[in-house]
């Protein structure tokens, strides 16, 4: 709900102040459409940049083994998690324009191809004063009620829009739970094990941060070897920040349990028979230091 508010917000500020339809022929359709869907292009790029779950995948991917950046299968399920959230703002924004119908009837006021739809019937200088009517400067009074039907027309397509993602919404996320490897109540205990594990991860980090960077200070300024401290080596930070996997055989909740519990110090964990992404909740590699899953 809270995104659904911020994209509406969006809007209006953006609709209010910037948008001025040029009603000319040459302008209207690339000035509607550049409104309407660059924003949702940049929302759509933002809700990746913004996603923990996208750089997981991505940090250090080069030096990684292919195990480490997953099989084509647990790839593409990632890519379908990601972009299914990302594309809730952008979709969010077109519908919302459209029920407006500002920059509908600006884009479509400048088709020729509507034009020729819509002058059907009407005065022969229909097509050349249809680029006016956004702004209300068409003579002919019946072009001019044209905006009317303009308008209606980017409603309903709004409306079928909203239609249409929701039931795509309700499907997907039916589908996911009925896939889940864990009952309600245990998915519930899941959220609560991560949201403490990444408090206490963060508190511990801080902690072991702090004395690290004190001890080099302290040896820089008095010329002395420093002590050592126990830091977890690349391999083992790559472990516990690859993109989760469930296995049936062990009920471990994040990838740091299952790194703390592995059988052998030099096993890797990123591809263990029985290993399956499909069905695993997107909170599980969205969370990080800095966030923690929404209950």
């Amino acid at each position: 709900m809270q995104k659904f508010r911020a994209v509406l917000d969006l809007h209006l500020k953006h609709h209010a102040v910037a948008f001025q339809c040029p009603c000319s022929a040459d302008w209207n359709l690339r000035y509607g459409l550049v409104f309407l869907l660059v924003p949702a292009l940049a929302l759509f790029l933002l809700g990746y940049v913004l996603s923990a779950r996208t750089w997981r995948l991505l940090t250090g991917c080069r030096y990684s083994t292919c195990a480490s950046c997953g099989s084509a299968l647990r790839g593409s399920w990632v890519c379908l998690h990601l972009s299914g959230a990302a594309a809730l703002a952008p979709l969010t924004w077109v519908a919302v324009a459209l029920l407006g119908g500002g920059f509908y009837e600006c884009a479509a006021s400048g088709s020729p191809v509507l034009a020729q739809r819509l002058c059907h019937g009407r005065d022969h200088n229909c097509s050349a004063e249809l680029p006016l009517v956004p702004c209300n400067l068409a003579k002919a009074s019946d072009v001019q009620d044209l905006l009317k039907d303009l308008k209606a027309q980017s409603q309903v397509f709004g409306w079928i829009l909203i239609a249409v993602v929701i039931t795509i919404f309700m499907i997907f996320t039916s589908v996911a739970r009925c896939l889940s490897p864990v009952s309600f109540l245990q998915l519930k205990f899941w959220k609560i094990y991560l949201e403490q594990e990444q408090q206490i991860l963060k508190s511990k980090a801080t902690e072991h941060a702090t004395e690290l960077a004190k001890e080099n200070i302290k040896c820089f300024f008095e010329g002395s070897k420093p002590k050592e401290y126990k830091t977890p080596s690349i391999k083992e930070w790559q472990q516990i920040s690859s993109l989760y996997t469930f296995n049936p055989k062990d009920q471990y909740y994040s990838m740091l349990h299952k790194y703390v519990n592995r059988k052998e110090k030099t096993h890797s964990m990123r591809s263990t028979e029985g290993d399956t992404v499909i069905g695993v909740p997107g909170f599980v590699d969205s969370c990080g230091i800095n966030s923690t899953p929404g209950l």
